[in-house]
């Protein structure tokens, strides 16, 4: 497992009982027995890959875990339906509970980064008896909303998020596949570059497309040979991955109909990583996800930001690693960890 070459791990390509065929990688510790070895199924973010957790996977299945890795809904390998109703976090979990299912795995350690952050919380509710542990990096856990917030609100709050109401319209798919180039080097941006550029306020993102004067190639997080194969996938469609942008309203109305709850299931461990560096991390929003969760525990990453797996790669690596050896041993300490 060479993360520098995506040919090097064990690719797979199943039809799921949901009726979606999903690419993953599928890494068996030595000696792999079931009833020994957890399953840690990991989950990208929006616009990553399977390829984001490249640096842990390997470890993670030296020191005896299977690691299950999803192209997600839209991704490279995976099905790429067109409707955004496709791309609920109910149906997404719904799919991940049939991969464990083909897989022959009843529990797993579900690990999250960004959107998969908050699918992975999403798991937890929709699945909570599929769950050894959960980890969420970057984005911490939120509780399902009483009454739904369009977007135009949550932006009036958080005007950092400005840029989703840009996602939230079809055009923005084939727009920022016709500036995949600098759309890459905005979002794999390095934190506290002298170069980086702020496209989250409402309309940025369009103004910095226009603009000339800003190379297609920013310096990013990225070795070249990763962009181009971020480019080399990305570049299929960018439909799927912003579909998930064009769902709030339907999350919310399934989450009402199924009267689905806030708090994480009592016993579940939980392990939250997140880069002070990063600005899509409020420290309020950790504190109140603090209330739904019995067994929280967190690890600030200092001087990192919102790529943690590559920014902090080995950090992330053996802080899993380690929290999953105390997990087997002893059960979840409840502390806030700062690195």
């Amino acid at each position: 497992m060479d993360p520098t070459d995506p040919d090097s791990f064990n690719h797979r390509t199943e039809l799921l009982s949901t009726g979606r065929t999903y690419h993953f990688v599928d890494q068996l510790p030595q000696g792999y027995d079931h009833k020994r070895h957890p399953t840690l199924i990991c989950i990208h973010g929006f616009p990553d890959l399977w390829y984001g957790w490249r640096y842990q996977i390997g470890p993670w299945t030296h020191r005896g875990c299977r690691v299950v890795v999803p192209d997600m809904l839209g991704y490279g390998g995976t099905s790429k339906p067109n409707e955004p109703e496709e791309y609920t976090t109910k149906k997404l979990c719904a799919d991940l509970a049939a991969l464990l299912d083909l897989l022959g795995v009843y529990r797993a350690v579900v690990i999250g980064h960004d959107w998969g952050s908050y699918t992975a919380g999403r798991f937890a509710l929709w699945h909570p008896e599929r769950l050894l542990g959960l980890i969420m990096l970057s984005v911490p856990y939120t509780p399902p909303s009483k009454q739904y917030l369009p977007l135009t609100e949550v932006v009036k709050r958080a005007p950092n998020l400005g840029y989703q109401l840009y996602f939230e319209q079809l055009r923005s798919s084939e727009e920022i596949l016709s500036h995949l180039g600098k759309f890459v080097g905005l979002v794999f941006n390095t934190p506290g570059s002298k170069k980086a550029l702020d496209f989250t306020p409402t309309g940025a993102l369009e103004k910095l497309f226009q603009d000339t004067s800003i190379p297609d190639k920013l310096p990013t997080c990225l070795t070249d040979e990763e962009r181009r194969y971020y480019l080399q996938q990305l570049g299929q469609s960018m439909q799927g991955p912003l579909n998930y942008y064009r769902t709030s309203q339907l999350r919310h109305e399934e989450e009402q109909a199924a009267s689905l709850g806030s708090q994480l299931r009592n016993d579940l461990p939980y392990l939250f990583l997140w880069g002070t560096d990063d600005l899509t991390v409020v420290t309020s929003v950790i504190a109140k996800s603090n209330k739904f969760i019995a067994r929280f525990q967190d690890v600030a990453i200092e001087g990192k930001g919102h790529w943690l797996m590559v920014e902090a790669k080995e950090e992330v690596t053996t802080q899993v690693i380690n929290w999953l050896e105390r997990l087997m041993a002893h059960g979840t300490p409840t502390r806030t960890t700062r690195l």
